[in-house]
């Protein structure tokens, strides 16, 4: 009898053991948006809630290249806020995972990276904001020990904490209005391109790239670096910057047309991270792909110069026509 029990345990034992097994390695995926970023762990929304997806340095992040035959491997710096994504990895919870592999489209980091800029003053305003309601916060706590130790001087705490709930009220506000804003680009985007039959060309340069390749040289940078220094000193609603970008025709047209628009966009995040230019001044991506080349496909020095992006500044024409600023 005895016997028989050990076994019955140690069976029994075999079981716990591989159903805690089966537990600790459920496969969990999913895909949604980043709205948040804390050290390793990134909070991403999905059509069944938010989710907390834990990177570890065995966590594979790549994004396909070209029409998706080949993926690009790169680092966790790219799980900006905005990005949209698909992860699967192992959990436990039901909103909690350790994420193997995640992918995104480049063009949708592209598009996180131009709302980042746009947001970047707007997160500044709302900082300050917060210490601000802090701070009134702290002053109202006081202004209440105030009241419990002296009952003599409640009607003039009183006064205090109501200017301070005032003040918070008015940084809430602005907090909407802020987010308000975020609203009008894409609109102010439309209307660029309505408007800029009232813009002359002024000054441009262009920027060459490798074969495949969409990265900035050294070499290109002080040139947009000089333009948007020009176009900075027009004052902020008189001047648009025109991006558009190019490929020579080798190669399928399909994987030209999307190194094309990369092309576009990288000028367009130099434009705006190291430059600062504003995003509403920003008329972009241009994507030509092949189209209206500049010197013949035939040779290797041809196709080097149809590698290209080209950055044009626009001046207002009432401005351009006045001869000056």
């Amino acid at each position: 009898m005895t016997r028989r029990m050990r076994i019955a345990l140690s069976i029994l034992a075999v079981c716990l053991v591989c159903l805690g097994s089966a537990v600790a390695g459920d496969k969990v995926k999913g895909k949604g948006v980043i709205t948040a970023r804390s050290g390793d762990n990134i909070t991403v929304e999905t059509s069944d809630g938010t989710m907390t997806v834990t990177v570890t340095s065995d966590t594979r992040i790549e994004h396909p290249i070209g029409l998706g035959a080949r993926k690009r491997q790169v680092g966790p710096e790219v799980l900006i806020a905005g990005l949209k994504l698909s992860f699967e990895g192992q959990g436990t919870d039901l909103d909690k995972v350790t994420a193997e592999k995640i992918t995104f489209d480049q063009d949708d980091l592209s598009l996180a990276r131009v709302i980042q800029a746009g947001l970047n003053p707007i997160a500044q305003q709302q900082a300050v904001n917060t210490k601000t309601i802090a701070a009134n916060q702290q002053g109202i706590a006081a202004n209440q020990q105030n009241i419990n130790y002296n009952g003599q001087g409640i009607a003039a705490n009183q006064a205090v904490i109501a200017v301070a709930a005032a003040a918070i009220a008015a940084n809430n506000d602005m907090i909407v209005a802020n987010q308000a804003s975020i609203d009008l680009v894409a609109q102010a985007t439309a209307q660029r391109f309505s408007e800029l039959g009232q813009y002359a060309v002024k000054d441009s340069t262009t920027v060459y790239f490798a074969i495949g390749d969409y990265t900035i040289a050294s070499e290109f940078q002080d040139p947009l670096a000089a333009l948007a220094k020009e176009a900075l000193a027009n004052g902020s609603n008189a001047y648009l910057i025109q991006v558009s970008g190019f490929a020579d025709s080798s190669g399928v047209l399909a994987d030209n047309q999307v190194l094309s628009k990369h092309r576009a966009e990288a000028v367009v995040a130099y434009l705006l991270q190291n430059c600062g230019i504003p995003v509403g001044r920003i008329v972009s991506p241009g994507a030509m792909s092949e189209a209206h080349p500049v010197a013949s496909n035939e040779t290797k020095s041809g196709r080097s110069e149809n590698r290209r992006a080209e950055v044009k500044l626009l001046i207002n024409k009432g401005i351009a026509g006045a001869g000056g600023q």
